[in-house]
């Protein structure tokens, strides 16, 4: 059987461009997965009490595009919801972001909206350069609020020091000055209705898509004749780490099902300064579900594992672009995603990237195969 594309990882990037070039353009798609499942790290499934559990931590959807949120409708109705978090200080359960209540909760104050600002001008310290997330985050609120909430955390988080790490870590974070407890701000935030697997499924159920999990694309694209590659998975391994291996930070998620309708007051819980884990999530929250019973997740980050977080220094930067200029001078070939591009990316910018390239190839008009095989369906089903 003949391709027309070759797409590795049966996350958001692989399935939303193997589902555009099937349905849009008309494209036979082969997406081989080496996981049992498709959905990357959003796959989501019910545990044996029932339980709709994500698998791999929770995934909030949020984002400001309307683009992406439209396109996603197409493949799942949603159930809204607004993430809140609760951070465990000083032996409170206080809001984070830091805002107007976190600090009258902390400090035993009544500052107003208006003096809150003020507050926290005063705590915070001048820095000369901001260079590191430690700069961040003494520039915004002080020293005693980012020992309270921040350094321990990001030890744990990344296994470095605020202080040895790029700024954008805590860039993104939050102070504000008002009651607003959401967790993020963003125009459209919801949940798919019916899971993110259902999404999934939604969305590659096309006669041009076909799949093929637990399976090795070394092995497969051997087997097989195709146009074009799109790779979503680790760019050092696309290139047998021949530059040397990019570092990430992993997680461990320990699951847990409770003879108890509730566990906890908020959605996520976040343990800066206590335990080794970061935070410990409820499902219930997230998706809706009623049951007599509730699911939590404890969340290990760890230096080894699956990889999750690009380690964001200088000299992981210079060797990413080793990879990159390596990667663009492959023809037919293309790289898209978190860790195709090592980047940290959240679902919804996973899903614009996708799109983008999808806008490019189809575009274009010159279709030459990476590596041509005359091989047929026997060959690729001996190989998986």
């Amino acid at each position: 059987m003949k391709f027309d594309y070759l797409i590795v990882g049966a996350g958001f990037a692989g399935s939303v461009l193997a589902e555009r070039l099937a349905r849009n353009a008309q494209q036979r798609v082969l997406l081989v997965e080496r996981r049992n499942h498709i959905g990357g790290n959003a796959y989501d499934h019910y545990d044996d009490a029932g339980i709709l559990v994500h698998k791999y931590g929770p995934h909030i959807f949020h984002t400001n595009s309307k683009q992406i949120f439209d396109y996603l409708s197409q493949f799942t109705t949603w159930r809204k919801y607004e993430h809140r978090v609760l951070a465990s200080v000083d032996g409170r359960l206080v809001p984070i972001p830091i805002n107007l209540d976190t600090i009258n909760e902390l400090y035993g104050t009544n500052l107003s909206a208006h003096q809150i600002a003020g507050f926290l001008e005063s705590r915070a310290e001048s820095r000369p350069k901001i260079s590191t997330s430690e700069d961040v985050v003494l520039s915004k609120v002080g020293r005693e609020l980012y020992e309270k909430f921040f350094r321990g955390y990001t030890r744990k988080q990344w296994g470095l020091d605020p202080s040895d790490l790029d700024a954008s870590v805590t860039a993104r974070v939050p102070v504000r000055t008002n009651r607003d407890t959401r967790y993020f701000t963003d125009c459209y935030q919801s949940m798919p209705r019916h899971g993110y697997t259902r999404l999934f499924e939604n969305l590659l159920d096309h006669k041009n898509i076909n799949i093929l999990l637990n399976a090795d694309y070394r092995e497969v694209k051997s087997a097989i004749s195709y146009d074009r590659l799109i790779f979503t998975g680790p760019i050092d391994e696309y290139f047998d780490y021949q530059f040397g291996e990019l570092p990430y930070r992993s997680l461990r998620f320990q699951h847990e099902t409770l003879d108890r309708p509730i566990f906890q007051p908020a959605p996520v819980v976040n343990y800066p300064n206590e335990h080794a884990f970061t935070r410990i999530t409820e499902m219930k929250y997230l998706t809706g579900q009623e049951h007599s019973k509730t699911s939590i997740i404890y969340e290990y980050p760890e230096a080894t594992g699956d990889p999750y977080y690009p380690i964001p220094r200088p000299a992981n930067a210079e060797l990413y672009q080793r990879y990159s200029e390596a990667a663009r001078a492959v023809r037919n070939v293309y790289f898209v995603g978190r860790l195709a591009t090592y980047r940290y990316y959240n679902m919804d910018q996973v899903v614009g990237a996708a799109l983008t390239l999808y806008n490019k190839l189809a575009a274009s008009h010159v279709s030459r195969p990476v590596s041509p095989q005359n091989n047929g369906a026997r060959e690729l089903a001996a190989a998986v």
